[in-house]
């Protein structure tokens, strides 16, 4: 194993970085993690400091200062880097990018807020939901560089409202109306409130946030309304270091870093309507060497994600996120508090999250995927996790996501439903889920403690869950999983059985529990199938299958 700790110590020790004074907090993540993890480097910024008032910027909040932001950055560049210091007010500008060996720091009372002026903002070649696509450019960004970092203690305000379209079923009836008599147009359902008609446009036949139609660069630019920017997004960077700032109210993903080697994120904020359309928290994709510590997330969509590229684009990219530590994180709303896919198609291997916190999400711990994506899951630990109110599942492995929240869909009726359960061939493909390990989850009101949703022809496999106490609506449910062990759980479900197993394959369970339920178990199924009880379970007996079963059970 390696220590973690001393590295980042190490790290710290030998950097010129002037920005991060908080290593104590740094100091706070686990020493010791199952596999091997080189150091991840922090990025080196040359001590010296200029302010963005001495470019002319003036914080007034009317004042834009978009050519104050790109003068100064260019000074520090031609100097080989530096800080940037934003001083206390309102900092009104449009794109901000960042250049090597850069810092943007905001003293506690700063606020940058991010112009709503669409023409600030041009349509640019970038990956946005796992394809290589175009968006308008985000709203602070760096492409391409190293040693770069956004510190202190301000704010950084995306200003999304404006951008976003809107569920008529999301907000409350007086909102909706309020809404509707500001502006901009209905879907033809009269369900959606979009801002404008271009935006209309671009949704109209859009394949989640991409429209189907869409080929060229002038395509796309003919539906900018709906290319909502990202509001900061690292590409193909290395050692990025994010310590301090509020990040709030994108008009899009809050923050995306793709393709990045050496990533520290560290003791932020993120903030977002929890009805925001898109309103992810932090999005890791295709990144190598990632630390997430000491940070809250409230957002619109998953909060903590984790993805590698979407179908063919992401199979080609070919660049898996691995090595990646969340520690003490803290989320709220959002569609998933930790959150593995759906766009997994260049893999994600050594994950290690400990310490986290969920509170009112659609899903606690969130794995998702679909046929079509390919990609291999593997080798992802979590342990110490707790929850509570979680609207759907507390685990899910769902490989049958059909763009929907896990809320939306079981709203909708179609809630996880596994509608071809017929057998297709394994290619490249075929997504794979496996050797993912839970330990010591406590979760309070959920709406069913856990399901695993396979694929026939290819199962979640290896999957271990212990010494973890669910509290939910209903119970677990494990359907075409392979090498699955539960030890120690405890299922405490309202009505139905505490554990259904259903066309699954050497199923081990240990010590589990299940107080006040009426059934323990029920196990269905048509093909051969190996499940071992342990015989000291409490309330087996009170179960679809006999006590002379307990011990080993074959469903043919």
């Amino acid at each position: 194993m390696k220590n973690l700790l001393r590295t980042l110590l190490a790290t710290f020790a030998a950097t010129t970085l002037v920005a991060c004074n908080n290593s104590e907090r740094l100091a706070t993540i686990p020493e010791e993690i199952p596999f091997e993890i080189p150091s991840v480097a922090l990025p080196e910024i040359p001590s010296r400091t200029i302010s963005i008032s001495d470019f002319g910027g003036v914080g007034d909040g009317v004042t834009l200062n978009t050519e104050a932001f790109a003068n100064a950055f260019s000074h520090l560049a031609s100097l080989g880097g530096g800080r940037l210091e934003v001083p206390a007010g309102v900092w009104l500008t449009g794109p901000i990018v960042l250049e090597n060996h850069t810092e943007l720091h905001l003293d506690e009372d700063a606020i940058v807020v991010f112009s709503t002026d669409r023409d600030l903002y041009p349509v640019i070649a970038t990956i946005f939901e796992g394809r290589d696509t175009y968006r308008c450019q985000p709203l602070l960004s760096a492409f391409g560089k190293h040693d770069v970092a956004v510190t202190g203690k301000g704010i950084i305000d995306g200003q999304g409202a404006p951008w976003r379209a809107v569920k008529k079923s999301k907000i409350a009836p007086s909102d909706w109306k309020k809404l509707v008599a500001s502006g901009g147009v209905l879907s033809n359902d009269g369900q959606t409130w979009y801002p404008t008609e271009n935006f209309k446009l671009g949704a109209g036949d859009a394949d989640q946030n991409i429209a189907r139609w869409a080929v060229t660069k002038e395509d796309f630019e003919s539906i900018r309304d709906f290319l909502r920017p990202v509001m900061v997004n690292f590409k193909d960077c290395e050692r990025v270091l994010l310590n301090g700032p509020v990040f709030q109210n994108s008009p899009c993903w809050n923050i995306h870093t793709v393709m990045c080697k050496d990533l520290t994120v560290n003791d932020i904020a993120i903030r977002c309507p929890w009805f925001a359309q898109n309103g992810d928290g932090i999005d890791i994709e295709s990144c190598k060497n990632v630390v997430l510590t000491n940070s809250w997330i409230d957002a619109g969509d998953d909060a903590i994600c984790i993805k590698s590229g979407k179908d063919e684009d992401g199979r080609k990219r070919g660049i898996p996120s691995e090595n990646v530590v969340v520690y003490n994180c803290t989320c709220y709303h959002g569609h998933g508090g930790f959150v593995v896919g759906s766009e997994m198609s260049g893999g994600v291997k050594n994950v290690y999250v400990k310490n986290c916190r969920f509170s009112g999400t659609d899903v606690g711990l969130r794995f998702k995927s679909t046929r079509g994506r390919g990609g291999v899951v593997e080798n992802i630990y979590i342990e110490d996790i707790v929850m509570n109110d979680i609207a759907t599942e507390a685990l899910l492995f769902d490989l049958f996501y059909g763009g929907k929240s896990a809320l939306e869909a079981l709203e909708d009726g179609d809630g996880n439903a596994t509608t071809d359960m017929a057998f297709k061939p394994v290619d490249e493909t075929t997504p794979q889920f496996r050797n993912i390990y839970v330990d010591n989850v406590v979760c309070r009101s959920a709406r069913r403690a856990m399901l695993f949703n396979g694929l026939p022809e290819m199962n979640v496999e290896n999957v271990v869950v212990t010494n973890s106490v669910i509290e939910a609506e209903v119970g677990a449910e494990i359907n075409e999983s392979t090498n699955v062990k539960l030890e120690n759980l405890t299922v405490v479900p309202r009505k139905g059985p505490a554990l259904k197993i259903n066309n699954a394959k050497n199923v081990s369970v240990e010590g589990f529990r299940c107080p006040e339920s009426d059934t323990a178990l029920r196990v269905t199924g048509s093909r051969n199938s190996s499940i071992s009880i342990d015989s000291d379970c409490i309330g087996i007996a009170n179960s679809d299958i006999t006590p002379k079963a307990i011990g080993q059970i074959t469903i043919l």
